[in-house]
């Protein structure tokens, strides 16, 4: 089997992180995946925030938490965020920015790093307090949050693979 399979195949989130940050080298390989990944007609409309100061995850991580209703940390520690944005004029956003989100989640495990996927970026920019936030980090424009993608080293080794159900594929020949 080819690796880019072999990765597709053995990648799962990671939910506990190393607290040190990531390389540098590794990050942008990330993040370059990540820009690589297809969009509707080209349009190239995500934009990605990546947050590695430690107050300003604390922040977010908070105001996620809350759209949670929970005061547990909904980015388990991973030192790296990357906040992924679409231009809400874009028809494909959603979607240009979910794969995105999956290029930069396989680029992290093929380098051995952990990610996950974490929900709730819409509700977190679409509010009044998300609108501040982008504009202190001087994004102008009209975006929505499709997602973000931790990233940091496992502090666990990769579980196994999970069993895949059965009855998701249907052909008409």
């Amino acid at each position: 089997m080819n690796e880019t399979l072999q990765n597709i195949f053995s990648r799962c989130s990671t939910r506990r992180y190393r607290p040190e940050q990531i390389k540098d080298e590794e990050l942008d390989l990330i993040l370059k995946a990540g820009l690589y990944a297809a969009s509707g007609h080209n349009s190239q409309a995500t934009k990605l925030v990546v947050l590695q100061d430690k107050a300003a995850i604390k922040c977010l991580s908070d105001m996620n938490a809350a759209i949670l209703e929970t005061t547990s940390d909904p980015f388990y520690g991973a030192p790296t965020i990357v906040i992924v944005l679409a231009e809400k004029s874009c028809s494909t956003g959603y979607a240009d920015g979910s794969l995105v989100i999956g290029n930069m989640m396989l680029a992290a495990h093929s380098l051995g790093l952990g990610s996950c996927w974490i929900n709730r970026a819409d509700l977190e920019f679409s509010s009044e307090a998300g609108q501040k936030l982008l504009k202190s980090w001087q994004i102008e424009g009209d975006y929505i949050g499709v997602g973000h993608c931790i990233l940091g080293y496992p502090l666990l080794p990769p579980q196994q693979e999970k069993p895949r159900r059965q009855d998701r594929v249907v052909f008409i020949r």
